[in-house]
């Protein structure tokens, strides 16, 4: 009941004097009826329990699939309870780069790229930081309010950069990137598989060179064999 009881405090607005996040307190970050779900959930209190910086990590490592609410109840996730709960530490910006950078574990590093996505406040820093890892195509299994879904880090990474819904959570507004290009807040992004995509034109080109190096031969055969026929039937006649 204490747990419970200091989720509720802390969105209590005449209390509240913790961090700030895009200039309120972070919790309000989740809609109303997600965070009642939350810390009504079964997982919230019997889980997210005493949860700090550090021992967040045994529960994250854990996790094994990503998500918002499920079922007809829409309950949270685990996945959800996490966030919402990082949400409430605000750990320093290393540790969160600490947990996007473990590799034996994606759904950590997916759970740090979804509380990055949400807190940090500068969008330049957002792109820097969660762009590389569009390059991890591991599997995620993700829950659904119907079921089941398979999808990927990299899809995961590039949903959080692109739409302004995910997990159940309304994304706080982010300037597309070639906004930031222009603003030169960012430099373009080269593809990962721009050397690969050169290489297939360059072929392409080579193809269609030596394609017109045939035809060219095949035009003059036939002239050739024209003209010779000519001469054949002159010399008959």
């Amino acid at each position: 009941m204490a747990h419970q009881a200091d989720a509720k405090r802390a969105l209590d607005e005449r209390g509240y004097t913790g961090a700030l996040i895009h200039g309120d307190n972070p919790l309000k970050l989740f809609e109303k009826p997600v965070r009642d779900r939350i810390v009504e959930s079964y997982y919230w209190k019997e889980q997210c329990f005493g949860l700090n910086a550090a021992t967040i990590l045994d529960r994250a490592t854990e996790l094994t699939f990503i998500g918002g609410t499920y079922g007809v109840a829409q309950k949270p996730t685990p996945f959800l309870c996490l966030a919402f709960k990082l949400l409430q530490i605000t750990p320093e910006r290393e540790i969160i780069m600490f947990y996007l950078e473990q590799d034996e574990f994606k759904y950590l590093r997916a759970l740090a790229a979804f509380y990055i996505r949400l807190a940090w406040e500068k969008d330049e820093d957002v792109y820097k930081t969660l762009e590389p890892y569009l390059e991890d195509m591991r599997k995620l299994k993700r829950r659904t309010r119907e079921g089941w879904a398979l999808t990927h880090v990299d899809e995961f990474v590039d949903d959080l950069l692109i739409k302004t819904r995910v997990c159940a959570t309304t994304l706080p507004k982010i300037n597309p990137r070639l906004f930031l290009e222009d603003e030169d807040r960012l430099e373009p992004r080269e593809s990962a598989l721009g050397e690969e995509l050169e290489e297939m034109e360059n072929e392409e080109e080579r193809s269609g060179d030596s394609y017109g190096e045939v035809e060219d031969l095949n035009n003059g055969h036939v002239g050739m064999s024209e003209h010779s026929g000519s001469e054949d039937g002159e010399a008959s006649e």
